[in-house]
This record gives structure tokens, sequence and C-alpha cells, in this order.
């Protein structure tokens, strides 16, 4: 694969404002071009917060960028970065509310993401959120969701209550996420089992540098052993943080099928592996540098791949110059990455 000519039209590579999560372009836009060619940017990992759904259950917003009534600063550090596009998602904070209460919360959320993503559209489009907790009711929103409201995908968290998403309880979901051809947003809510042991204690924040990654880990290998990707082989899911820790060690859950076959039963259809490159499983590009990049696209494929940047969460603020400075992808690839697998995934217009 050759190296793509690539370029900004609009301000400088880099600038002050690039380094924080809170950038801001002073009225310049980054345009994002391959080759020659103008590139629509869609950041695939961005959080927001709806007040109102959250006041259902007594909580408040502890961090004001997520809000979304005043644009001014995250449309700046959008535009700083070279982002045309985020799809809004919200971390589950509901999963333990009764029926009533979830119903509730999901009807003022996703109504109120709805509203962005009408307001803004060539700006924002969002996931879906869903009552996890209760099956049948999640399948239901994602019916209202799809058929009433428009979205093309959904947002989970990585496991429910102590129960992981590869439990049977979860196959109506899924059932639906599949013949909706949705894509499905996998953001860790944590390892809360690990925490009481101590050992994500100390510094570090080892309970979200390491636990949030882990668990999504967690979740994906349990899909995997599990069965729930044969049984629905037209689920799409995108892992948050590159997946987690699953590519860097994946040919480990191959060898556990040759190691020990009587405690992996029954076997997959197919070696763990080939589950990141087989059109199920997209992963973001929250890995933080070219060679870890690189490798994360070698074991999945750059078509497997799209931007995020966890924002308004400081992690990262330069995935564009992160796919830019990743060798051996061409023009076709970094077009993929920075915008047209989302594109393709979503159902974005243009």
């Amino acid at each position: 694969m050759s190296q793509a000519p690539i370029g900004f039209v609009g301000c400088p590579l880099r600038s002050p404002a690039d380094t924080g999560g809170a950038a801001h372009s002073h009225g310049a836009r980054r345009e994002v071009v391959v080759n020659g060619t103008r590139v629509r940017t869609v950041d695939i990992h961005a959080h927001c917060a709806v007040p109102a759904a959250m006041a259902v259950l007594g909580q408040e917003v502890h961090n004001d960028n997520l809000l979304m009534e005043d644009l001014t600063t995250r449309l700046a550090a959008m535009d700083a970065q070279g982002l045309d596009m985020a799809a809004l998602s919200i971390n589950p904070y509901w999963y333990h509310a009764e029926r009533d209460a979830a119903a509730e919360l999901i009807r003022i959320q996703n109504e109120a993401l709805v509203e962005i993503r009408e307001a803004t559209p060539d700006r924002f489009t969002a996931f879906a959120t869903i009552a996890l907790q209760h099956p049948d009711l999640a399948a239901e929103q994602i019916d209202h969701a799809v058929k009433v409201q428009g979205f093309r995908g959904v947002s989970v968290g990585g496991s429910v209550e102590g129960l992981e998403l590869a439990d049977p309880k979860f196959n109506p979901v899924w059932a639906k996420c599949e013949e909706h051809d949705l894509l499905v947003f996998l953001h860790p809510t944590g390892t809360t089992e690990l925490e009481p042991s101590g050992r994500l204690g100390g510094s570090g924040l080892l309970t979200n540098t390491i636990g949030n990654p882990l668990e999504t880990t967690i979740a994906l290998s349990h899909l995997i052993f599990e069965g729930t990707l044969d049984r629905y082989p037209g689920l799409k899911i995108c892992a948050a943080h590159g997946g987690g820790y699953l590519s860097s060690y994946a040919n480990r859950s191959d060898a556990v099928c040759r190691t020990f076959p009587n405690r992996v039963g029954p076997l997959p259809k197919k070696n763990p592996t080939a589950y990141l490159r087989d059109g199920q499983l997209y992963f973001d590009t929250i890995v933080f540098t070219p060679e870890a990049l690189r490798h994360l696209i070698a074991e999945t494929g750059p078509d497997r791949i799209m931007i995020g940047t966890d924002y308004p969460f400081p992690w990262t603020s330069t995935e564009v110059e992160l796919v830019m400075d990743t060798p051996d992808l061409s023009d076709e690839d970094r077009i993929a990455i920075f915008g047209g697998t989302a594109a393709k995934l979503l159902g974005l217009e243009g």
C-alpha cells in the first residue's frame, strides 16, 4: 500500500488549539484532503448527556462539555480537529433502573438526540439508547428508534449489572439489531466487579486506564466464545478504545481452542481471530500511536476502523494526525477510516 498525500485547508496542520479536548478554531474549519480530494470525517466516539433524562433517576451532569444546549465549544473543537461530523452516544447509567423509569428516561433521551440530529444534520448523528436490562422493552425501543425516529445505530455498555452481553437474556436485542441492520456502539461501563479486591486501586486511575479496555475485551470474548456472533451473523458492533486488548493478543484465543478444546465448547464456527476481520466487529482509533494503530489495522483490516475522539474527555484530540501518520495505508484506506466506513454503516448521505 502506498503513502497517501494528505493535507489540510483552512488552518495550520497543528496548532495550540489541537492540544486539548476543548480546542477552539477561532472560525477556521480544517478540511481533510486525501490526494487532492476533500474528505468528510466522522467521529464515531463522541459523548453527550441529556439532563432531563438523568433527572428521572435523580442524577446530574458533572461535565458541562457533555451538554448540547450551546454547541460553540464543541463545534470549535471539531473544527480545530478537522472533524466534520460526530456520532453522539451516551454511556449507560440507567441499567439499574426499574422498567417504568427506564422507559421514561430512554424516551426523553432519544427524543433529545433526534432534536440535535435534525437541528444540525451536517454535524451530528446519534446512537439510540435502550433499556438493555429489560430486553423486551429494549427490543420495542429499537423498533421505535428505527421506524419512527430514523436511528441507524444503538449504543450499549460492556455489561449489564454483572451480566455479560452474551447472556441469552439479551438475544432478542441482538436479533432486533440484526433485523434492522444497525451498528451497535459498545462502550465499557467499567469493571466494578474487580474493584472490591483493591487491585485497581492506588495511583493511575486503573479503574479507567485498565478497567475500561479490559471490560471491552471480556465482552467481545464472550460474544465470540458463547456463540452470539455466530447466532447473529448480521450483528455489527463497533468496540470503543480500539476494542480493548483483544486485537493485541487474539491469537491466544485461537490457541485455547487447540490447547483446551474441552474447555471451549461448542467451539466457535471460526478461529476467534477471524471475527476481527469478518465484518461483524469494528473498532475506533483510540489507541494513541501510529504503531498501535498500524498493529490494530494489521489484525483487523483498514475497513474495520473508524476515527474516534472520546470527546469531551481529553484522551486525544489528534485522531486525524494519527491516521495520517500511520504507515502503509492507501488513499482508499484513509478515506474509509476518516469517514467512509462510518458513513456506510450509519447511512449518512452525501
